[in-house]
């Protein structure tokens, strides 16, 4: 199966933001560039509480509680971004899609980006593949791009620490 990188990157740059949220908009902005967005935005003093209230709004869809519900959500954050996918080869890298508007402020396009990337991700690979870490008392999110889609813990210190607990439990 051939699975779009769009949305494995945009996804993971969300659970990046949201599990390390970033002291400021310079940060936030390297952030985008570490998962190959190159596109410039334009600066505005608004650009790190808006990309804020993005991320919080994605926490929701990851914190849904049903498939549907999960799936109302981010059909509304991808109305907010309205902006229709286009191809482009803006660094002469090669054709890709965008999708969004050029000349928009950051928190617009990563609205846009982590919705449509959000979108392709749990249609592609399967709506059980974004959630919270199942080790207590963790909350961090998990973005699961493994093979297998059986991904439970958002790192090895937090399995590690759960199969400690659990044998525990069992020696009781």
């Amino acid at each position: 199966m051939q699975l779009n990188p769009y949305g494995e990157y945009a996804v993971l740059l969300a659970g990046s933001l949201a599990n390390q949220w970033p002291e400021d908009r310079d940060q936030i902005e390297a952030r985008t560039r570490e998962v190959g967005m190159t596109m410039p935005f334009p600066r505005r003093a608004e650009d790190y509480l808006e990309t804020r209230r993005v991320i919080d709004d994605w926490l929701q869809i990851v914190d849904a509680p049903t498939d549907q519900s999960r799936a109302e959500l981010l059909n509304l954050q991808m109305a907010q971004a309205s902006a229709y996918p286009r191809m482009i080869d803006h660094d002469g890298e090669g054709w890709h899609l965008h999708y969004r508007d050029n000349g928009q402020t950051m928190p617009l396009v990563l609205r846009s980006v982590i919705a449509v990337g959000t979108a392709l991700h749990l249609t592609t690979r399967g709506m059980h593949r974004l959630r919270r870490c199942e080790a207590e008392p963790c909350t961090q999110v998990v973005v699961d791009v493994t093979r297998n889609g059986r991904q439970r813990y958002c790192s090895v210190r937090c399995a590690n620490r759960a199969a400690v607990r659990r044998h525990r439990e069992r020696q009781g």
